[in-house]
Parts: C-alpha cells; sequence; structure tokens
C-alpha cells in the first residue's frame, strides 16, 4: 500500500507527525500508522494546559487489535486538543493528516523539529517494514 505524506511535516520513528503551524506545532499519527492499527475506538489525549515531552507519551489509541501509546514528536505545552477525534475515534482513519489530528502545542524548543525525519525520509522507512 501506498502513502502519500505532505511534503512539511516531519515524523518520528514511533509514526507521530509534527506539522508548523505559526509558533504552533500541530500534532498526530501517520496514515501509516493508522493503517496498521485497524478500527480506532478510543483516544485517550492529555489535557490542554500540560506538557508533553519529546519521545514519551502523551496519550494512546486504542482499536479493535491493541492499544498503543503515542509518543510526543517534540516537547511543549499542550494549547488544543481535537475534540471531535475524542467524541469519534474514527475521524483519525478518515483523515490522519487533517482532520484527525491530535494535538497542537507550543513547542518549548523549536530546534526539535530538525531531529525527525522528513517525509520522503519516512516513505523510505515504511516501505522497507
Amino acid at each position: 500500500m501506498s502513502f502519500d505524506f505532505p511534503g512539511n511535516f516531519r515524523f518520528a520513528d514511533s509514526h507521530e507527525y509534527a506539522s508548523v503551524e505559526a509558533d504552533l506545532v500541530r500534532i498526530g499519527i501517520s496514515a501509516f500508522a493508522v493503517d496498521q492499527l485497524g478500527d480506532i475506538v478510543f483516544v485517550d489525549l492529555p489535557d490542554v494546559g500540560s506538557s508533553v515531552n519529546q519521545g514519551s507519551s502523551f496519550g494512546s489509541v486504542e482499536s479493535v487489535k491493541a492499544v498503543e501509546d503515542m509518543n510526543a514528536p517534540i516537547s511543549g505545552e499542550v494549547v488544543e486538543i481535537n475534540q471531535t477525534v475524542l467524541d469519534n475515534p474514527e475521524e483519525l482513519q478518515n483523515d490522519p493528516h487533517g482532520k484527525g489530528w491530535l494535538l497542537l502545542v507550543k513547542p518549548s524548543d523549536p530546534k526539535q523539529m530538525n531531529d525527525l525525519m522528513t517525509s520522503d525520509s519516512y516513505s523510505l522507512k515504511i516501505a522497507s517494514q
């Protein structure tokens, strides 16, 4: 299966993405990860105002197959969560790179974006899996 990843996204090894929007970063999980999970039934996200740390768990996604932790691609303060995904987890499956985003974060160190893979690098990584 082939996936189309937005060119401006950066990806963590654990399949989360980060997309810079002005001085904030939108975080979600890749279409590849969503595809691997199957039917998503529940999403757990942190509260607005809480902090997330690069590489550490910030929530979980539960599918009919498994419960998987999601790890923050960057560190920062959660300024918004996607309530639509909490209310309707299938929205994550329908549009993971668009309406299925998870968090909007004010980054504590924007340079952490440089630690993440480009869309092309990520595409090569998953092609070998």
